[in-house]
């Protein structure tokens, strides 16, 4: 697996990174997905948040965070008093990994491996070199892992203020590592509003992190 590196282009224009990522083989996945799904937001945000990758709907309609996930994130984006056009939104991994269904249509997620995250890595270093935040909120497990090295667990840091390791990019932005949103949906309903409000106070975190609003 070659890796993005070769596809990402010497930019930190939004535009020519989105239409560059449109022709990656970085990796398989590209083979199944049906686009890519780059990530999309407000330029100048001082917040990015990174998921783990782009789902079924978000596969369909080209753009981060419009599932039922995204939804979730919405309403936690909203409780936390921050909007959503202020912030960039973005995967780890920029296409669609799933297996079919043995009856129907239905296409089920499957979480990206270790070499397809690193395979996509230069896409996420290009995004935050490009938008330049002030605070990064790693959305689940893969996102974390992917900035803050395997060994990572949000379990053990959640609530934490921390940062990236020297030389990932040009700025220095804090970091809060959560929950992804889909995590509540799986979760039991009884649990959800705990698990709810436990992301809408790890936003709020992130957002005071800001030196402008977010």
């Amino acid at each position: 697996m070659a890796g993005a590196e070769v596809f990402v282009p010497d930019s930190r224009d939004l535009e020519v990174l989105t239409t560059a990522a449109r022709g990656c083989r970085g990796c398989d996945l590209y083979r199944d997905a049906s686009q890519t799904v780059f990530g999309a937001g407000a330029r100048d945000a001082r917040m990015m948040l990174i998921g783990e990758q782009p789902g079924d709907r978000e596969d369909r309609a080209g753009a981060p965070f419009v599932g039922p996930a995204g939804r979730v994130l919405d309403d936690a984006l909203h409780a936390a008093g921050i909007e959503r056009d202020s912030v960039y939104l973005t995967n780890a991994v920029k296409h669609f990994k799933f297996t079919q269904a043995e009856r129907g249509k239905r296409r089920i997620h499957k979480t990206p491996s270790r070499t397809e995250v690193v395979a996509c890595r230069p896409w996420l270093v290009a995004e935050l070199d490009a938008v330049e935040p002030e605070v990064v909120v790693l959305l689940g497990a893969t996102a974390a892992k992917s900035v803050l090295g395997n060994d990572f667990r949000v379990t053990q840091h959640r609530g934490e203020v921390l940062h990236l390791p020297s030389g990932v990019t040009t700025g220095e932005p804090e970091l809060v590592a959560t929950v992804h949103p889909s995590s509540l949906l799986r979760g039991p309903k009884e649990d959800r509003d705990i698990a709810f409000d436990g992301l809408v106070d790890d936003l709020r975190l992130a957002a005071s992190l800001c030196h402008t609003p977010a």
